[in-house]
């Protein structure tokens, strides 16, 4: 498992390495990441989730198990985090972003890991995944935004962010297309097999592009905060859960990989659209995403006794 691990971490640094190098030495013009992230995340990865789901036998996928043990922890957490809002002393915007901090995930480590660790497997488990997180972090966060954020956001606007999110919609679709028995024709479903394919080293390159590692020590006490809660507590939650409901093998494996991955870089723009604390949203991505190079070998030994 532990070989398994690193053999699977290996590319996913490199692409991140590379992206980080990329950027700073400017082989790319600058203008090329914000382009490349937003094609990922409005095109690529959507199709990467409508495929996974479309074909995925979700009749052998332990759903009901996989759906409370993911969703328990990130409304408790958030619930949490609301509640201890009056005795911490971080304003609206800073809050929102220990929140995203805490309860946004990186969709593209995910995937990644779970492709290399489970093949195709993987990708139908950590579909399932997205399929029930998404939905959930982005209605938690943009309520947020709309109670503590700078900017006003209307009830119209709120639901119209979630109702219109890509990788929302690209679950919606994947299962309607598998639950109904339509699926994906033969020649449309290599069409967006491939498109979804082209998503993770490219969203990989854009998460490393995006690292800045001089804002690390930005608000150390919020970023800690955040990091504590995404590394401790949500996936300590997790693993309880799991036991709790007798979740084992691949499906609880990838429970306790989503609820401990990094937080996204999607979070920054968030943050900067919404009346977020960017500079703190930048600064939390950027130790989260460093700090996970070590954190997820060490998430997998204890792993190791679901998959074994």
């Amino acid at each position: 498992m532990i070989a398994q691990t690193l053999v699977a971490l290996g590319p996913v640094l490199g692409l991140l390495g590379l992206g980080y190098v990329l950027r700073v030495r400017s082989f790319v013009s600058s203008v090329f990441w914000a382009p490349a992230e937003r094609l990922c995340y409005f095109v690529l990865l959507p199709a990467l989730f409508i495929h996974g789901l479309a074909t995925a036998d979700l009749a052998g996928l332990p759903i009901s198990l996989m759906a409370p043990v993911l969703a328990g922890p990130v409304v408790l957490t958030a619930l949490g985090l609301v509640v201890a809002q009056r005795w911490m002393q971080f304003d609206g915007p800073a809050f929102t972003s220990v929140l995203q901090g805490s309860i946004r995930f990186n969709n593209y480590l995910g995937l990644s890991i779970a492709l290399a660790l489970f093949g195709p497997d993987g990708v139908a488990l950590a579909a399932i995944a997205n399929a029930i997180l998404v939905p959930l972090v982005n209605v938690i966060c943009t309520l947020a935004f709309a109670r503590y954020g700078a900017e006003t956001l209307t009830a119209g606007g709120t639901v119209r962010s979630i109702v219109t999110n890509p990788l929302i919609l690209g679950c919606v679709i994947g299962i309607s297309l598998n639950l109904t028995g339509i699926g994906l024709p033969p020649g449309i479903a290599e069409f967006v097999r491939t498109l979804g394919s082209a998503s993770l080293p490219l969203g990989l390159l854009c998460v490393g592009a995006a690292l800045e590692l001089r804002s690390m020590t930005r608000n150390l006490w919020a970023v800690g905060l955040a990091g504590a809660l995404k590394f401790g507590v949500m996936p300590g939650l997790g693993l309880a859960g799991c036991l709790l409901v007798g979740l084992t093998g691949e499906p609880a494996a990838t429970v306790v990989l989503f609820l401990a991955l990094p937080t996204a870089s999607s979070a920054f723009v968030m943050a900067r659209a919404l009346g977020g604390d960017a500079r703190l949203m930048a600064s939390t991505i950027t130790l989260q995403t460093v700090a996970g190079v070590l954190y997820l070998p060490a998430v997998f030994l204890v792993l190791a006794r679901f998959t074994a």
